[in-house]
């Protein structure tokens, strides 16, 4: 459901699980029917606060991507990343986890035995057509806070708050954790270029004089220059931006390609890698888990539609 007023669209979560039987709940808020980007993110979950005690917290056996990056943004908790380029981190809360899938990877997401409480967003960022097929990699970066009257942001990805993350991305983005005291207000210049989405973690706030209710996203088109947030309750948002990707992308389980039969390849390929119930070498590498690898689920019976 959107409400749209003066350009503001707010978009309204569904509930859905993540990651088979023992799944966690999370609230998705991109892809939408009405909306598949906002710039080249092109979803978005958020969860929690989880007691981990209760729901069992995040547990992902490996599974596969291609032509796309994650982001991994956490408020609470850790999360123990592992991936088929040799890569092992433990994603804390305020540092960012990106990972480049290009080409193909596997990897494994678990919240650590020390985390009582997980709390964060998970999102993806499309790469375009002359990126997707790079080599996998992955970057971890802590962003230092950046503070003013009533309010305190870390900027994971581009530039905002007079600071600029150093990670490279394969389009122009924009990535911010900001978090407003009770009766701030901040103006937040922005490219004009972009279109922008402000996800509601905790508390109230206005966006451009909307209202906005916790786990709901808005989307704010090109053009504007500043994005004002008004705070009536302590809050905390994730502000997104990026120019308008301008490519179709065909996105369906953990793949974004370009057709459906390039997605149809892909799941052939994986697999393979588990058809005998654990992960053999092949197209998205080895990853060593205690669990099986989850198989992809069954192709629908249409071919798979192009997203815009």
């Amino acid at each position: 459901m959107t409400v749209p007023m003066t350009g503001v669209e707010v978009m309204v979560p569904r509930d859905v699980p993540l990651g088979g039987p023992r799944a966690m709940r999370v609230r998705r808020t991109l892809p939408q029917r009405g909306r598949s980007f906002i710039g080249a993110w092109c979803f978005l979950d958020h969860y929690g606060p989880d007691d981990v005690a209760e729901t069992g917290g995040m547990r992902l056996p490996p599974h596969p991507h291609i032509g796309l990056q994650t982001v991994s943004w956490l408020f609470d908790g850790e999360i123990d990343h592992r991936d088929s380029a040799g890569n092992h981190v433990l994603v804390r809360p305020g540092e960012l986890n990106l990972m480049t899938a290009g080409r193909g990877i596997s990897h494994t997401e678990d919240s650590t035995s020390a985390t009582t409480v997980l709390h964060g967003a998970q999102l993806w960022l499309a790469l375009p057509a002359d990126s997707r097929d790079t080599e996998p990699r992955l970057d971890h970066y802590a962003p230092p806070p950046v503070r003013g009257p009533g309010w305190q942001a870390r900027v994971f990805l581009g530039t905002a708050f007079g600071h600029s993350s150093p990670v490279a991305t394969h389009t122009p983005l924009l990535g911010a954790e900001l978090m407003l005291a009770t009766g701030a207000t901040k103006a937040v210049e922005v490219d004009a270029a972009f279109e922008h989405g402000v996800l509601l973690d905790v508390g109230q706030v206005t966006v451009e004089g909307a209202a906005v209710a916790p786990g709901e996203l808005v989307h704010l088109p090109p053009g504007r220059t500043t994005i004002e947030v008004t705070a009536s309750d302590e809050a905390r948002v994730l502000l997104l931006g990026g120019p308008p990707f301008g490519e179709a992308i065909v996105m369906w389980w953990n793949f974004v390609g370009r057709s459906h039969d390039e997605v149809a390849a892909a799941r052939d390929d994986w697999q393979a890698q588990v058809a005998g119930g654990r992960l053999a070498d092949g197209r998205f590498g080895v990853v060593e888990h205690p669990d099986a690898p989850i198989p992809a689920p069954d192709l629908p019976h249409v071919r798979l539609k192009e997203r815009r």
